[in-house]
């Protein structure tokens, strides 16, 4: 799940988590892609696999949460950015929170099913530890029309 680690000057880290949604989007799951960046090194990158697994918490964000705390050797990812194609759930958020992670950004708002920004707003919360730092709306557009695309495809 880890790809070769490249350095920062010749990443887009949006546009590989935009690859992802793509590339999830083809399996037929939810397009929603992410990856981390460690000290701006590429260190894992996914798209939601919860159809493929038959695993409900196989979003995007935890598969790479995953991949990079087992590339480190560490429960914590507190030198490492996180970039999401959509506002994470409140699962997905939580586990930031645990893992630590420095900076959250994120393309496409979730009004429905949002943990952030909307929803639970888990970073809100006075019982939540740690807060990264959190941007929002990065490529939004882009993402936001693969997302209608998906599901407007489901509904014909």
């Amino acid at each position: 799940m880890s790809p070769t680690i490249m350095p920062s000057s010749r990443l887009d880290p949006m546009g590989l988590a935009l690859e992802e949604a793509r590339a999830a989007a083809g399996r037929g799951e939810v397009p929603v892609g992410a990856v981390i960046l460690h000290e701006g090194e590429l260190i894992a990158c996914a798209g939601n696999r919860t159809l493929e697994m038959k695993d409900p918490t196989a979003h995007a964000e935890m598969l790479v949460v995953r991949a990079a705390c087992a590339h480190l050797g560490s429960e914590r990812l507190t030198a490492c950015d996180i970039y999401v194609t959509l506002e994470p759930c409140a699962m997905c958020a939580t586990a930031m929170s645990f893992a630590r992670l420095r900076r959250l950004y994120f393309a496409a708002s979730d009004p429905k099913m949002g943990g952030v920004e909307h929803g639970a707003r888990i970073f809100a919360q006075s019982t939540c530890h740690h807060r990264p730092e959190i941007y929002g709306g990065i490529r939004e557009g882009e993402a936001a029309t693969l997302l209608r695309s998906f599901f407007s495809s489901r509904r014909c």
